[in-house]
Order: C-alpha cells, then structure tokens, then sequence
C-alpha cells in the first residue's frame, strides 16, 4: 500500500505503510482479539518525519496517543495486542511529527493513506470474539432469492375465496396505489407455491443454485407475507407444512440449501396476535387489555392509528422485544428461529436487523446455532455494518455474537454507478473499504444483491429510459424498446460477471437471469417469465454458475489491481491458483499483460478486454 499526497506537500518519494500479523494483513482492517498487529511504516527522510503517532480511540471513548517505535531513520514499526485492546470497534489516524508541524493521515476506503495538513479521517478497526466462524458451506454459493407467489405455480395448493386470483400468468400488475408510496391492499395473487419452487429444482441446479432464499413464506394476508399472521404455520396458499418439508428434502438431494425470511420486528393486524378485525378465535392486543398479547405491541393514543407501526403503515403493528415473552417467542430454544432452523432449513435472513436489539440478536443466534449449527444468520442492513448506527444507537453485528452476513446494499449501489457512470473508483473504493471493514469470515458470506422485491429490476435499471418519470398506471404495462433491451443486456452480463467473482455470495432476484423487467414496487414483482426468457442472458448465467465451482471463489482473497477512469482490474488468488477480472465500461479496449485462459468464453484470454465487456482470467502457472 502507498500513502498518497493529498496535495503537493513534500515530495513524490514513496512511503510505504504495511500491516502484518502471521501473514500480510494490508488489505484488513478487521482482526480477532487474540491476534497481534505489526504496522511497519517508511519514510524517505526528505519528508522530514521525526517521529509516528498512533491517535487510537475505542468507540465512544477519549483518544489516547501510542508512538511508533524507531528502528531507524525513517522506519517506525508499532505492535498492537488485540487481547489488551479487547473486542469492539476502534478508530485510528496516523500522525507524522516534522519539526515545527505535524502531518495527518487520511483514507476514502479504510486502506489507502494520503496525507493532509488537516486531520482527515480516520481508519476503522474491528476487534472479533475468537470463536466467530461462519458457515462454510455457504461460501462459494450462489444464491437464488424467490418471490414465492410469483415464480411458478403447481396447481396443488388452494386459493383463497378472499383475495383476487390472476389465473393468467403473464397478466400485468393491476393492483397498485394511485401514487407511488399510497396504500395497497397487495391481495393479488397469481398461485406461485413451494411445490411450483419444488418442481423447478432441477432449473436452479442447472444454474448452479446451492442456496434458496425464500420471501415470507408464514401465513399472512398479503401476497408478499411481510404481514404475518402466524409464524407458526405455513401459508396454505403456498402448500402449507407438507409442501415446505418437501421442498427442503427435495432440494437438499441436489445440494442446495433454503434459507426463510424472518419478519421479527412487526406482524400483520390481521394476525392471531393483533387480531385487528376479528378474524382469529383468539384474543388478540388490538381486543383487548387483558390479551396476552397485549404488551407486545406499543399502544399509544397520540399516534394516529392507537400504536406504533413500521413506518407509520398501520397494517404493520411494531413488536416490542423488550417484553420477555414476546422476545423469547421468537429467540428461546423452542423459539420460533430454533423451530425451522432444526427442521432442515440453512438459516434465516432477518428483516430490518437495524430495528432489532443487540439482546434480541444476542439470544437468536445462540438458539438458531444450538438447533443447527450450520445454519446462516444474514441481516438486511443498508449501509456499511461494521460501524452502523441505528436509532441513534451503534451496532456489534459482526463482533461474534450476533450475524454471519448482511446484504451488501452499498456493494449494489457501488456497482450501479460504476456501470451507468462509468465511475471506476467508486467501485474500487467502495470493495475495498467493505472488504477491509469486516471478519474475512464474513466477507466470504456477503449477501452481494443487484436486484431485490425492494428494488427495480436490474435489466430495468441499466436500460430503461423512462421507467423513472412514469405513473404506477403506466409502469404496469410498460417495457423498454428492443434497443434499450439490447443494450440493457449487454450491461447486465458485466454487472452479473462482477456480482459472481468479488468476494461473497452472488444473491439473484427470481428472473433477472431471464431479463425480466419491472420498475418501483409492485412491478419488480412480475411473475417469472416461463417459456419466454432472454435465452443469451441464461446462457450466461449458467457459465457464471460453473465458474462459481473454481474454490478461489470462495475462500480466496481479493485484491484491486488497478482501475482507470471507467474500468477496473481486481484479482482472486488462493494459494497458487490467481484469477484476474477486468471490467471495461469505457469506449477503448483495455490491455492486460497476462496469459491465461477466459472463463467466460472457455478459450485463451488474447490479453484485451473490449469496450464495455468483461474478462476472466484463470492465469495458468
């Protein structure tokens, strides 16, 4: 790593700053508490640097300032124990003492140093519990996240008289709010179930599919489930009990994991819970003060509909964890994330982790790794989960007691605007700055997403010129022109090339392998299109699946090699084995000065990568 002048401070000499602790550690930021930290620092002696200091702070703590030690002119090297500073999030800058002024660090991306006359800011350093593991199976994996009620319908599992049934397939969306944000009652339903998703395995394994996440699958009264009724049964409009043990025996036969979606921090008011309208024998909260149920929920006269919601919908009644019953419900041994976790499931993706406690985390690990120790906890944070905060409150997620992974959001939003802008150093700052903030163990698990039932549809994204300024009334039957879906294409195969080969776990939307498009909520929730998918981007798909099975995709560490203005270079390497990707958003080739064999194309790599395409490189010894 090279320290950067910020300005023309001194002199284009290099320095030099190197961590190390039973290996290289440059590139890392995160370390477990039993590990010890050499940095070794050199400076040219024209920088006139007499003297280093480490200014170190525990989160929420005052700075103390460590020296470096001098070994001689120049070079200064610190040692840091993990086990004395303990487990928790510090921060860290670098001053350098010159006589009668003092020099600061300064980094974008948690690696890289430049200079500055100014303090700049700081590096963040996460110190992790020494028993912190997360599961190896999932690494290497490719992930397939379903929408259950629009993938494929078998047929097998009843309707409800209550709701509005679509028995044509590919009709478009008709149900959604006049304006974009307005009330929908998201009871259409086009008979997607577990037995459809069951009888499609062989589709997902083709693609190289080892991990199936599943939207909501409890009952509930909305197509999306994110409202449930009762945790404790399984939609019968998706096939019930029967259906989801056979989709989790017939999928394990094929190697291939199914992970839920866990919807802990609020219910359905139509719920055996809440039971708004009446609708279950029980005596639910919104009844009655004497419910059992009662003091789950926050009931206050101030707020408009009588109590606490998530973001105001008042369908959506919040949960209150610090109720022991209610917490427990969901984090004791017999808990409802113990209960799926022990009947064969890979684990469970928590629904807005940034509203659930540090005890509600706590206690729901421990009884979902007792009930299974393989299974994966992965958490839907936006931002950056190293040093999150959340209500005003910081996060410990990945200190050791509470997730495995989160969805890389701002590897997603990175990504867009390396491909739409052709912005190559967002991208690499932002691999970098995620790669360097977190356990390796737990960058090898990242959830990486380009498209989600949160999201527009990535092909849209990347093509569409007008899905922005439409209405909802226009955007349920509206599709790009065949250029823009041409070009759309040709984009999404780099965008997917890198979501497969950067550290962590490729996470596919239901469809985008099939070009499917669809704009804001609910059209990005377009019914799979079978018999009508974009063939070449499938094609690509399946390749990407294949090269998933190369191990360096799994465990191997990663490396920015080098970007320009609209490319970017990085690299995978695992013992001996070293694959180099190029990505090339600009309007000339790229050259690399490499032999090696092009995975994507399965022939000798020519050493240019063309204008807007993407190379793989397995570079032969």
């Amino acid at each position: 790593m090279l320290i950067k002048l910020s300005n023309e401070l001194i002199s284009d000499e290099k320095i030099t700053f190197k961590k190390n602790t039973t290996e290289d550690a440059s590139l890392r930021g995160a370390f477990s508490v039993s590990e010890k930290l050499k940095l070794d620092l050199t400076i040219p002696r024209s920088y006139g640097v007499r003297m280093a200091v480490m200014r170190l702070h525990r989160d929420g703590e005052a700075e103390r300032d460590i020296p470096f030690n001098t070994v001689e002119c120049g070079s200064f090297t610190l040692t840091l124990d993990m086990s004395e500073l303990g487990v928790g999030l510090y921060y860290y800058s670098i001053l350098f003492l010159r006589g009668n002024d003092t020099l600061f660090s300064h980094t974008v991306n948690n690696v890289d140093l430049e200079l500055s006359e100014r303090k700049g800011s700081d590096f963040r350093m996460l110190v992790y519990s020494d028993d912190f593991t997360t599961p190896d199976w999932f690494k290497g994996g490719v992930m397939y996240h379903i929408f259950v009620d629009r993938f494929y319908k078998s047929g097998n599992s009843p309707v409800r008289e209550d709701a509005e049934n679509q028995n044509d397939w590919f009709a478009p969306i008709s149900q959604y709010g006049v304006i974009p944000g307005a009330a929908v009652k998201n009871d259409l339903f086009y008979g997607g179930d577990l037995y459809g998703i069951t009888q499609k395995l062989d589709y997902l394994a083709k693609m190289g599919v080892s991990i199936i996440y599943l939207s909501p699958i409890f009952k509930a009264a909305s197509n999306h489930k994110y409202d449930t009724a009762d945790y404790m049964q399984i939609d019968p409009c998706f096939g019930g009990e029967e259906a989801f043990c056979d989709l989790i025996a017939k999928a394990e036969e094929k190697g291939i994991r199914v992970i839920l979606d866990g919807v802990f921090n609020h219910t359905g008011d139509d719920s055996i819970y809440f039971n708004r309208y009446g609708n279950y024998p029980s005596k639910g909260a919104y009844q009655s003060e004497d419910s059992e149920y009662r003091n789950w929920y926050f009931f206050d006269k101030n707020k408009k509909a009588g109590y606490e919601c998530w973001w105001d919908i008042d369908i959506l009644p919040k949960l209150d964890h610090r109720t022991e019953s209610c917490r427990r419900f969901f984090t004791s041994e017999e808990g409802v994330g113990a209960k799926y976790a022990g009947m064969g499931t890979g684990g469970w993706r928590l629904d807005v982790a940034d509203e659930l406690s540090d005890d509600f985390l706590y206690e729901f690990r421990k009884s979902v790794k007792n009930a299974n120790k393989d299974a994966i906890i992965i958490g839907e944070v936006w931002e950056n989960a190293a040093d999150k905060i959340a209500y005003g409150k910081r996060r410990h997620y990945f200190q050791g007691k509470q997730l495995d992974s989160v969805m890389n959001y701002p590897f997603r939003t990175a990504l867009l605007e390396f491909i739409l802008n052709r912005n190559a150093k967002v991208l690499a700052d932002e691999l970098t700055d995620i790669y360097s903030s977190y356990p390796k163990c737990v960058a090898d698990c990242l959830m990486n997403i380009i498209g989600t039932h949160d999201t527009e549809r990535i092909i849209t994204v990347l093509g569409d010129k007008k899905y922005k300024e439409l209405s909802n009334r226009e955007l349920s039957g509206h599709y790009m022109s065949r250029e823009e879906y041409t070009e759309a294409t040709k984009l999404l195969k780099i965008a997917s090339t890198i979501q497969y080969t950067v550290y962590g776990v490729p996470s596919v939307f239901y469809g985008d392998e099939a070009g499917l498009e669809g704009g804001r909520d609910p059209f990005c929730r377009r019914t799979y299109p079978w018999g009508r998918e974009n063939k070449e981007l499938y094609k690509h798909y399946k390749t990407l699946g294949k090269i998933r099975n190369v191990p360096v995709f799994k465990t191997g560490d990663f490396k920015i090699i080098e970007y320009g203005a609209d490319y970017i270079i990085y690299q995978r390497s695992l013992a001996d084995t070293k694959v180099l990707i190029c990505a090339n958003m600009g309007n000339e080739p790229v050259e690399l000065n490499v032999k090696g064999r092009d995975l994507l194309t399965g022939k000798s790599f020519c050493g240019i990568v063309e204008s807007k395409s993407a190379a793989i490189c397995y570079i032969e010894k």
